[in-house]
């Protein structure tokens, strides 16, 4: 297949080319950067040098990028990735979108959580989340790829949602992630002397991650959710931890929980189950597509909680969506992505 990545110089863009360099049915034609147009990849990111020396055009021409590409993927901020579905509209291309302009079925809910309004909500799209939408995925036309977060807390509460074991309301996500989570671009907050051996949260009320782990949830459990979800900042380059807290219903026993787990994720490769009493840690899955689960029940509160690790832009992100391009394209889904993580 011949692939395009529309913002190839942002983290989730570079780490998109890691994998695409060693996925033996994807050719890389066009890459583009509008903060580094005409200059070669490499010399943006020199540990590419020999590797993917390819020289960053302008979008500008996106249509031609469209027309001589199989698929493109949208490394680009929220807005931005609609205008170029919509210009591409008539063209074959497929595109996954790493960002957040396709993930909703109601672009309303985009609208009020983003504050952008949507001008392609008529487009066939599929929530790329990778073990839970295979069918959608395989057929569509543009696929929106899941958040970060959204993945790690996703994964982590399904489960137990569509077994019908725990309350859908009052359910707690608490979440940490690396600072590549924010971005390339220097801003004060993530400037090394505010981040380094500081730890901080923000977006309680407000992040924009909440409505998509609802959508996803409710599809699971086909009722309404309604969640807290509080992400954090720790001073490291990348992962992600999530904590979910819900109470289980009436009767609901431990191994029923166990069992929820094996039942949908038994047969998954990159959803790692690492079982009841466990604590996955970010180090186990730095620099994989793994997602490592591990859950605990507690008799005296009857509640349940569910420790959740990614690397947030793997499988929060270049990963699933190399993933969901082997989906759409009928691929393995393992191709380009089993190796094991990095370790120390």
């Amino acid at each position: 297949m011949k692939v395009s990545v529309i913002g190839a110089t942002g983290y989730a863009g570079a780490e998109l080319l890691r994998l695409l360099v060693g996925h033996r049915e994807a050719e890389i034609v066009h890459l583009t950067s509008e903060s580094y147009t005409d200059r070669r990849l490499s010399e943006v990111y020199p540990h590419f040098a020999g590797i993917l020396d390819h020289r960053l055009e302008s979008m500008a021409n996106v249509e031609d990028i469209g027309a001589d590409s199989d698929f493109i993927f949208l490394c680009l901020p929220a807005g931005h990735a609609m205008e170029i579905g919509r210009k591409l509209r008539h063209q074959p291309v497929r595109i996954i979108d790493l960002g957040a302009d396709y993930r909703f079925r109601d672009t309303a809910v985009y609208e009020a959580w983003y504050k952008v309004k949507h001008t392609d909500p008529e487009a066939d799209r599929a929530y790329g989340l990778s073990e839970l939408y295979r069918e959608e995925i395989r057929g569509a036309r543009i696929i929106g790829n899941a958040g970060c977060y959204t993945t790690a807390s996703i994964l982590a509460l399904a489960p137990l949602v569509k077994a019908r074991l725990i309350e859908l309301s009052g359910i707690v996500i608490d979440a940490k992630s690396g600072v590549s989570g924010a971005g390339r671009t220097a801003t004060l907050p993530n400037h090394f002397p505010e981040m380094y051996e500081n730890f901080k949260g923000y977006g309680a009320t407000n992040h924009r991650h909440t409505p998509e782990i609802e959508q996803a949830l409710t599809d699971m459990g086909q009722a309404a959710v309604m969640l807290n979800f509080t992400p954090h900042l720790v001073p490291m380059a990348r992962g992600i931890l999530s904590t979910s807290y819900a109470s289980l219903k009436a009767g609901v026993t431990a191994e029923m929980v166990d069992e929820a787990f094996h039942a949908l994720y038994g047969e998954e490769f990159f959803v790692r189950l690492r079982g009841r009493g466990a604590y996955p840690e970010t180090k186990f899955v730095r620099g994989s597509n793994f997602c490592d689960l591990g859950w605990h029940v507690d008799p005296r509160t009857h509640r349940v909680l569910v420790f959740s690790a990614i690397d947030n832009l793997v499988k929060g992100a270049a990963g699933q969506a190399v993933q969901n391009f082997n989906l759409a394209g009928g691929f393995s889904e393992r191709l380009g992505l089993d190796a094991a993580p990095l370790y120390p």
